[in-house]
């Protein structure tokens, strides 16, 4: 089944192609704007602003909490009858330092607040924090995307895994390049590897 979109699209490999296309200029956009590091970090209104601008082309529920249970390979994510209470109480977490920002990170990922594009908007979100508390990114180019996937999975446990993953891919260059590129990683984990965002 095709997600209802703005664009009109009815068949999945053409709005995962435009998704792609569209989204990735919108997260190259934010980055030359600055805009990507003013939104609120660490809480689902910061996140909900970068799910907005990267989506709302394309989707109505852009930036909006989803109105659906969703499950995404046998993993259950928060129940909606409880996601605004979920949400609260992660907003409320805090996030001074690299464990607490990716516990942080990891409850937002079992929270997963939107019907799609959850991952891609949560890992801008995630190198706001870190960037913000840490004046570090996460280049995404050099985790294997089987190995996120894993961890991620087992953080609904224990971060333990996703924080070494995520430690040793830490970095101090902000620059374009490396940014750009771990978007195109980061796009890949999803499936999405069409286009580069440095040329869009």
């Amino acid at each position: 089944m095709v997600l209802e979109n703005k664009l009109g699209i009815k068949q999945s490999a053409e709005l995962a192609r435009e998704e792609e296309r569209l989204t990735k200029a919108k997260v190259k956009e934010l980055f030359e704007s600055g805009l990507l590091f003013q939104v609120e970090v660490g809480t689902f209104r910061g996140l909900s602003e970068i799910h907005r601008y990267l989506f709302s082309a394309i989707y109505d529920f852009a930036g909006k909490i989803r109105d659906v249970n969703i499950a995404k390979d046998n993993l259950q994510f928060a129940p909606r009858i409880f996601l605004e209470q979920s949400l609260a109480y992660i907003d409320k977490l805090p996030h001074e330092n690299f464990d607490e920002i990716v516990d942080k990170y990891a409850d937002m990922n079992v929270a997963h607040p939107f019907r799609e594009g959850n991952g891609r908007a949560m890992r801008l979100w995630l190198d706001c924090m870190l960037r913000d508390k840490l004046g570090k990114i996460v280049d995404w180019n050099s985790i294997d995307k089987d190995d996120y996937l894993n961890a991620i999975i087992r953080s609904h446990v224990s971060t333990g895994e996703l924080k070494y993953l995520l430690q040793q891919a830490l970095t101090d260059d902000l620059g374009k390049a490396t940014f750009f590129k771990g978007v195109d990683a980061s796009y890949y984990y999803e499936g999405y590897q069409l286009y580069k965002t440095e040329e869009l």
